[in-house]
């Protein structure tokens, strides 16, 4: 036997491996995990479902020819309007999901064991944030289906709605990381769920997504130009080619696509390097 072996006071403690191959293949050990775990509880992504379907229905026929679009009281311009913003709702509203799950497994302890094992220690938290991109992009497919039920129409041709649907996806990639560290910061997945929603409706609702921002009271105006949730919104509503793309002269509403790109990767570099610092030195 050797002397390490042989020596009870040696303390044999799993070292991270390192490098760029190694932190990705680990990354999707733990989404693979993830996903299978959402696999077998299905009514939670049946429930994800409903929520965005329930939307769709109501707005479209609630609020549809009681909406001005461009001018227009027309149900139909207000529902393809109104696609955008549910697709960007529901792709953030999975935040709320995201921070939940990661605080039930603090809650648990199985990110101590995660801790415990010789991998990247930014895996745990990538290989989750990736699990929840797959189911939320899941989720956009079947709202697609529905939106085109309702009259929701593409006029600008697949390569750019396949690019709208990416932003979508990039957006929602990078609110998870905000999910992230709520999840981290607090003790129970009830507190992760309920401090997921509170700053999503603010930034959901003062933007572009249900009215056009110029409706709205002069002062609030900048601060639904400049959100990043409106700039994915317009972007998506300039490559769907649907009505009520914002006539604002505030760079994000002029350059979209590029506003979304660029507050997506910030978001996703901030929170991100925040979240593993948290992961790193938090506690169950």
């Amino acid at each position: 036997m050797s002397a390490v072996t042989d020596n009870p006071s040696v303390t044999l403690a799993p070292v991270a491996r390192g490098g760029l191959l190694q932190s990705a293949h680990d990354s999707l050990v733990v989404a693979k995990r993830n996903l299978l775990r959402m696999m077998r509880i299905p009514e939670v992504v049946i429930f994800g479902l409903i929520q965005p379907i329930m939307f769709v229905v109501l707005f479209s026929y609630v609020f549809g020819g009681s909406v001005a679009v461009g001018g227009s009281l027309s149900a139909s311009d207000y529902r393809n309007f109104l696609m955008a913003g549910i697709f960007a709702q529901t792709v953030t509203f999975a935040t709320a999901g995201a921070g939940a799950g990661i605080a039930d497994d603090m809650h648990k302890g199985l990110i101590d064991r995660f801790r415990s094992l010789p991998m990247s220690r930014g895996a745990v938290l990538t290989g989750r944030t990736l699990a929840d991109l797959v189911q939320t992009a899941l989720t956009v497919v079947v709202l697609a289906i529905v939106g085109v039920l309702v009259g929701w129409r593409i006029h600008n041709g697949v390569p750019k709605m396949f690019g709208a649907f990416a932003l979508l996806l990039l957006l929602g990639y990078a609110f998870s990381w905000i999910g992230a560290l709520i999840g981290l910061s607090v003790r129970t997945p009830e507190a992760a769920t309920s401090g997921g929603l509170i700053w999503l409706f603010p930034v959901t609702f003062v933007s572009n997504a249900f009215v056009d921002s110029s409706q709205m009271p002069g002062w609030l105006q900048p601060v639904a130009n400049w959100n990043p949730f409106s700039a994915t919104v317009q972007a998506c509503r300039v490559l769907f080619g649907n009505p009520g793309v914002s006539p604002s002269s505030a760079w994000p509403m002029e350059h979209p696509v590029w506003a979304s790109l660029i507050w997506s990767v910030i978001i996703v570099a901030v929170f991100r390097t925040w979240a593993v610092h948290k992961y790193r030195s938090a506690t169950a």
